[in-house]
């Protein structure tokens, strides 16, 4: 991953199209490189979840370009490349796994990361988790607790500054104010350099929090039948 993170570092510095022009190839081959470890991830996740099996890469990565129109940065490209791997790909709406090389930052979209979950869900999923918060609050704080042991957190961004009234006692009220459930690590960039220690590394995380994920899509799924019924 070193060439990768290099290149990285350089687009980073050079963000405009004269430069990302003039050093195409040198794109193609990070590109090429980020994309032989995103199929293996594919692969193996494929395994671990037949839900997944079948995807293609195209279904699961994104292209460089940044979506300007709305944003006061006009970098017009990406300093990082990442794969999203959920049912259906990563336009279906459903919960999965990602993960983010980038140039060694402290926050996103610079930092290295992982994340498990999702960052968009539509108000009928938020108001099932927060029945189930209600129901059985235990289920939901153990994929929580499962994932701290791992070094992930949920994050809290965009959470809702106050707490629903009816989860004003509750303990488990800071879970009320999500409105994205995506559990994330940011990692060091020592973390990322050795492939096959990487590989085996998010296999490792991505498979004990996979109870998370399966939760999130069984709502989902639901909402979604609803929906068509």
């Amino acid at each position: 991953m070193k060439e990768v993170i290099a290149f990285l570092h350089q687009l980073h510095q050079n963000n405009n199209t004269q430069w990302f022009h003039a050093h195409r190839e040198a794109y193609e081959l990070a590109r090429d490189r980020f994309n032989q470890f995103a199929l293996r991830l594919l692969s193996e996740l494929g395994k671990m979840d037949e839900s997944l099996a079948g995807l293609e890469l195209k279904d699961c990565t994104y292209r460089i370009n940044r979506d300007i129109r709305f944003s006061s940065d006009k970098s017009p490209y990406k300093s990082h490349f990442c794969i999203f791997v959920a049912p259906g790909g990563k336009k279906s709406g459903k919960a999965g796994y990602y993960f983010h090389l980038s140039v060694g930052g402290d926050d996103y979209p610079n930092a290295n990361m992982l994340a498990i979950g999702h960052y968009c869900y539509d108000k009928k999923v938020v108001a099932i988790v927060r029945e189930d918060l209600l129901d059985d609050p235990t289920l939901f704080d153990g994929f929580v607790k499962q994932a701290e042991k791992n070094g992930l957190s949920l994050d809290f961004e965009n959470a809702l500054k106050k707490v629903p009234k009816e989860f004003a006692e509750s303990p488990y009220k800071d879970y009320a104010r999500l409105k994205a459930y995506c559990l994330q690590r940011f990692m060091d960039p020592s973390e990322v350099t050795d492939e096959e220690r990487l590989l085996a590394y998010l296999l490792d995380v991505f498979k004990k929090n996979r109870p998370f994920v399966d939760y999130l899509n069984k709502v989902i799924d639901y909402t979604m039948e609803v929906d068509e019924d």
